[in-house]
């Protein structure tokens, strides 16, 4: 996007970059899958891609999950790091050849390269299980940890064969707290905007127990009122995003239960669900919370997760 500014000499042109989608690869179908949903997710934003490939010098030789037409036969040594580059390289412009598309060959570990790459990206995209000795976990270690530090909001895509067009035209947000989620929140009504598409936004609440004299005097239990007041939240946090995106039809849902239950319901029939990053310190260093553990394992749609500001 460019805009011109008069002056005496002439019309200087001002370029506004816009920061780029950053995608890791590693040549497993989980990061090719990513790196689809990536090439997507860039379009629909008008964002540059950036793919970024991880590897240690002292890595061995493996075969990489690539299509027969990038390339052919097995590669060894270096070539095999270059052949997963390229290749990639290769797969996203054929999938979105408008986009502009950038690739970083990167020696050091992934968390490493993906997190340096985090400090000046929109958002990472990194696939659900890796090709080393945790690749048959639940989740990959390097998606937790990078998930846990980055400084962007980090997208997980956790199944490789997800269809790269959207099923249920639905994004879902989760807001726990209105104030520290407001980036979540603004992350959401802009993804939504650009896909054309509603958004539900999710709070949920719980029943306080009752007091011994409520229970003792037969008192109502007053569900209604938190049941407001809850929606009261849910208004205040959506109020900014909601007059900046008039464009985005919003649904909001106000529900009895635990979050991760009501999020896991709801995202049953949305196509990316969007959460604050309720990052804390745990005896094992940074930890996302048990309901974002929880997302992350669970879920079949991608889920980003944005850090908080607090």
């Amino acid at each position: 996007m460019a805009s011109g500014e008069k002056s005496g000499t002439g019309t200087k042109v001002v370029e506004i970059m816009r920061l780029p989608l950053v995608v890791g690869v590693d040549g497993s179908a989980a990061s090719l899958g990513a790196l689809d949903w990536a090439v997507d997710e860039a379009a629909r934003l008008a964002l540059p891609l950036e793919i970024v490939h991880a590897t240690m010098e002292d890595e061995d030789d493996w075969e990489p999950v690539c299509s027969p037409e990038n390339g052919g036969g097995k590669p060894c040594g270096q070539d095999v790091r270059q052949y997963v580059i390229e290749a990639a390289q290769e797969r996203a412009r054929r999938h979105g050849p408008d986009l502009k598309v950038t690739a970083e060959l990167v020696c050091g570990d992934a968390v490493t390269a993906l997190l340096n790459a985090g400090r000046n990206a929109f958002a990472l995209v990194t696939g659900a299980r890796g090709r080393g000795e945790l690749k048959d976990l639940l989740l990959g270690s390097v998606s937790l940890v990078v998930a846990a530090r980055a400084q962007c909001p980090v997208i997980v895509v956790r199944n490789g064969d997800l269809p790269s067009v959207d099923r249920y035209e639905q994004v879902l947000l989760g807001v726990a707290d209105a104030e520290n989620d407001a980036a979540a929140v603004r992350f959401a009504f802009e993804v939504a905007a650009a896909r054309g598409c509603a958004l539900d936004a999710v709070m949920a609440w719980h029943r306080p127990p009752r007091t011994s004299i409520s229970k003792l005097l037969g008192l109502p239990r007053h569900e209604d009122r938190h049941g407001q007041r809850t929606r009261d939240l849910l208004d205040e946090a959506l109020r900014r995003s909601a007059g900046e995106f008039p464009s985005v039809e919003v649904h909001r849902i106000v529900e009895e239960g635990p979050a991760r239950d009501v999020l896991l319901k709801h995202s049953e029939t949305t196509d990316l669900l969007v959460v604050g990053a309720q990052r804390g310190l745990s005896h094992g260093g940074l930890d996302l919370g048990r309901v974002n553990h929880a997302l992350l394992h669970y879920l079949a749609c991608p889920v980003a997760l944005v850090p908080q500001r607090n």
